[in-house]
Order: C-alpha cells, then structure tokens, then sequence
C-alpha cells in the first residue's frame, strides 16, 4: 500500500503535528481546571517531561496518542506499509522510553498516569477521576 499524499504533502502534514498543546492536553487540562486541581504543565525538571504534574502529590501525567506511543502495537505495526522500518523503530523507541520515563519516575516516588489520547476524548471526567483517586491515595 502507498501513501496517498505525495512525499512534500506527508512532509508538510508530519511538520504540523506538535508535542504540546494538543486537543487531547487541551481537554484534560480544562476538566483539571474545572475541578480546581494545582498543576503545572511540561516541567523540564521532571524525567520525561510529562505534560501534567501535581508536584504536592508527586503526580506525573501523561496524554498519549495511540499513534506514537504505539497502542495496541502488536496488531498496529502489521498495519504500516510505508516506511516500514523507520516507523517501527520510531514507535518502538517511544514505547522503551515510555517504559523507562515510568520506571524512573516511580523510583523517585512519583505516582505515573498514563492517559490514551481516545480515553480523554470519550470520557474526560473518568480521567480525571482517576487523577482524582490518585491524589486520594498519595
């Protein structure tokens, strides 16, 4: 399977996607808001850089999107016909870094929350529940 976009209009869709400030952060960063929790948002101090954190409760969060932080990857992987190496290896480092970013958060004591992107936009509130819930328990 090809792509359908010419390689200059894949480059130029690809240069458009940012790594902050996207729809999903926007919408977990409103109901945050709205239920009066303190945050701070892509601090530079704290491994991985999450795009949350509740530093009294020691509470990292993520908002993943299924595309680059690889959900459901074993199936997904089969689905690239493109580019096939450079991707598989793209997404494949970002699920090691994943992994290592939780690691070493949780050794340094912080409670690590990982949202798919999907999660946030169907149900915000249950994501903020279990922010909620955590902040409870920490």
């Amino acid at each position: 399977m090809t792509d359908i976009f010419t390689k200059e209009k894949r480059s130029f869709i690809m240069s458009r996607i940012r790594s902050t400030g996207t729809k999903i952060e926007k919408i977990m960063e409103a109901q945050l808001t709205q239920q009066g929790i303190n945050f701070e948002k892509y601090p530079n101090d704290i491994i991985g850089r999450p795009d949350f954190v509740i530093r009294e409760k020691k509470i990292a969060i993520f908002c993943d999107s299924e595309w680059w932080h690889g959900r459901n990857w074993k199936k997904r992987r089969n689905e690239i016909h493109s580019r096939r190496k450079f991707w598989i290896n793209k997404i494949e480092g970002n699920i090691k870094r994943d992994r290592k970013v939780n690691r070493l958060l949780k050794k340094q004591g912080w409670a690590v929350l990982r949202f798919w992107g999907s999660e946030i936009s169907k149900d915000p509130q249950i994501c903020v529940k279990n922010v909620v819930k955590t902040m409870r328990n920490s």
